[in-house]
This record gives C-alpha cells, sequence and structure tokens, in this order.
C-alpha cells in the first residue's frame, strides 16, 4: 500500500488552492478530472480534497478508469504478486 500512499502524497504537492468568498477555500488536482473539495480553512479543504482524491482513486481502480501518471507513480500497471511460497 506504500505505493498508494506515495501516489495520494505527489498528488497533493500539485494541488491548487484558492481562497474564495468570505475566506473559504477551493482546491483541486491538475489531471485528476473531478478531484476538487472546499473547505472553510484551507487545512479543511485539504483534508477535504485528500479524501476526494483516495475515493477518487479507489473507484477508478475498481472500474478500471485508466489513472494519470503521476511522479513516476503509474497505477495502472498490472500489479506483480509473489509466489505463496516465497512468503
Amino acid at each position: 500500500m506504500a505505493v498508494l500512499t506515495d501516489y495520494v502524497e505527489a498528488a497533493l504537492e500539485q494541488g491548487v488552492f484558492e481562497e474564495l468568498e468570505k475566506g473559504s477555500y477551493g482546491g483541486r488536482i491538475p489531471g485528476c478530472a473531478g478531484v476538487i473539495a472546499f473547505g472553510s480553512t484551507r487545512e479543511e479543504c485539504e483534508n477535504n480534497l485528500r479524501s476526494t482524491l483516495e475515493d477518487w482513486i479507489l473507484l477508478g481502480l475498481k472500474l478500471g478508469h485508466p489513472l494519470p501518471v503521476i511522479a513516476e507513480i503509474d497505477l495502472n500497471k498490472e500489479p506483480q504478486r509473489e509466489p505463496v511460497d516465497a512468503l
């Protein structure tokens, strides 16, 4: 699961945040269509964006949607499995 954690962290580093009306914030991740979030503070927005991104990744993997390669991490590759006797 470290690959997923690395992917999420790298994607969040690319996050774009904007202060909106009345001091609220909006955030998005370029290249990740539909991954947007809002919050009353920047920290809340970042937390909401992380949650949205995680759900987006899991749904994309489940449905077989292609995900963008981020920081050279490609979640679209077929997972490599270790033989059971190697454990």
